[in-house]
């Protein structure tokens, strides 16, 4: 009998800005519905009306279409399961659970958060599970009115199987769960909005998902789950029990999970200081899976050609920022040079730019173009490397000047002036010749003798190759701000 055909689902909540993690889930699905020519379903899951906001939904979805995601089901595509909003479906989820109730697979209970506390605190006084104590399962017709003549408003919760749950998780193996560790669990608040661990199985099985890829903070939802889509089955909502794979965890700062409030987790953060997406997808693959033991660097279609599930590593991966920017670092030079100077444009213009725009000469970007790709890590880095061409004088980094201009430095920019004045300004090696022989003059090597020079032309003591970037800047300016240089030295 043939498998069903791959159907997985990226389901985010639209709370704040997206973050890496929540890449890296979208990433590995996205990566095995396509290995598998497969359907992938982008659900949006904004039940909670106190944390989303339209704000949000709408990064989701431009956050999914820079990373170049594409999506067969979901918000601006339809699907033959919409809608793909929660929100949206609330009816659905009323009408289940009342058939979980009819059905006898769940209960009312009217137990309130203080009894709640006080019992569990008993519980782990005489060291016994502190989950919920079934109290409610069994109530008379009595117990609930005397519950309802108090006023008590009861939540709904799924009656657990009293058996071991065991299931073969695609990344960690076989995994079992025992009774007592797996308590009846609430399904529909007391003011009749459903939650998370309602909704996200009904969905999942009304659309039809076959596996479910997800973190690995999540995997003590599964045997709950399971246990509901046997419900669901027996009741002719579900057809089947989708596989699970949970992904490893994305470590931050002092061996904790990457959480959405650490810096280094924002999205946003990352499109603002230029990551390629091709760059930061390529980085976030390493977190728990690789292409092979010695390739770091790939593309994506690299990636989903390869991809499998038994790839994926269950242990925490770290995330680390270098090793990011190094890998974005190595996409930048693997563009085409009039896509990678295309791609700098934002941070050529306002309001990146320190320039005038009228300032901004597209002869001189177009020749130190294909210097800058050599060197950058990350897009936003081009505006730093490249300001001294477009501003009417360079901006000093003062420590760069303590440490370039030297005792004797004014009479080496003096002889290194005069043999620029002469040089060909045609060719950046005769440019290089000229400070080669004024280092020579003064018994310096070329790296202490292009020092004051670099440092008078562009303000800084490390950036673009620097005979290129005089040969672009040209004689006369680079002249003017030598003798600039030399006058500041002498005051």
């Amino acid at each position: 009998m043939a498998s069903a055909p791959v159907r997985v689902r990226f389901c985010p909540s639209p709370t704040g800005n997206p973050h890496v993690g929540l890449v890296r889930t979208a990433l590995f699905n996205w990566a095995f519905a396509r290995r598998n020519q497969g359907t992938l379903v982008f659900r949006i899951e904004d039940t909670d009306a106190a944390r989303d906001s339209e704000e949000s939904y709408e990064q989701l979805l431009d956050a999914m279409r820079w990373l170049g995601f594409d999506w067969d089901e979901g918000p601006e595509v339809g699907g033959p399961h919409a809608p793909y909003r929660q929100s949206q479906r609330m009816d659905i989820y009323r009408d289940v659970a009342r058939k979980l109730l009819d059905g006898g697979y769940a209960y009312h209970c009217y137990c309130s958060a203080e009894e709640l506390d006080e019992r569990r605190e008993a519980a782990r006084a005489a060291g016994r599970p502190s989950g919920y104590d079934g109290h409610c399962r069994e109530l008379t017709a009595e117990q609930v009115s005397a519950y309802e003549a108090e006023g008590r408003k009861p939540i709904v919760r799924f009656r657990m199987p009293d058996t071991t749950i065991t299931f073969d998780d695609l990344v960690r193996g076989e995994l079992t769960f025992t009774p007592e560790n797996v308590p009846d669990y609430g399904i529909v608040r007391a003011n009749g909005a459903p939650l998370y661990t309602l909704v996200n199985p009904v969905d999942d099985a009304l659309m039809e998902i076959t596996h479910v890829l997800r973190g690995e903070d999540l995997l003590s939802s599964t045997p709950r789950q399971v246990a509901l889509y046997g419900a669901l089955i027996e009741l002719g909502i579900a057809k089947a029990v989708p596989r699970f794979g949970h992904l490893p965890y994305v470590m931050g700062e002092g061996n904790k999970k990457l959480s959405k409030r650490d810096p280094q987790a924002s999205l946003n953060l990352y499109r603002e200081q230029g990551f390629l997406p091709e760059g930061l997808l390529n980085y976030l693959s390493l977190l728990g899976w690789s292409l092979s033991a010695d390739r770091d660097v790939f593309s994506i279609e690299e990636m989903v050609a390869a991809f499998d599930l038994k790839d994926v590593n269950p242990n925490p991966a770290r995330f680390d920022l270098k090793k990011c920017e190094a890998i974005n670092g190595d996409h930048i030079r693997l563009l085409d040079p009039k896509e990678f100077a295309a791609r700098c444009e934002p941070w050529l213009r306002a309001p990146f730019a320190p320039w005038a725009p009228e300032d901004f000469d597209e002869a001189k970007w177009a020749a130190i173009a294909p210097h800058a790709q050599t060197r950058l890590r990350v897009l936003s880095e081009i505006t730093s490397n490249v300001d001294f061409l477009f501003l009417p004088e360079p901006v000093f980094d003062e420590a760069s000047w303590n440490k370039a201009m030297k005792e004797g430095s004014d009479a080496l920019l003096r002889t290194a002036r005069e043999k620029l004045e002469a040089a060909d300004w045609s060719s950046a090696e005769s440019l290089k010749e000229a400070v080669l022989a004024a280092g020579e003059a003064h018994g310096l090597k070329l790296g202490k003798a292009q020092a004051p020079v670099r440092v008078a032309v562009t303000g800084r003591t490390v950036g673009l190759p620097l005979f290129e970037s005089l040969e672009v800047l040209g004689k006369d300016a680079t002249l003017a701000r030598v003798d600039a240089a030399l006058a500041k030295l002498a005051g």
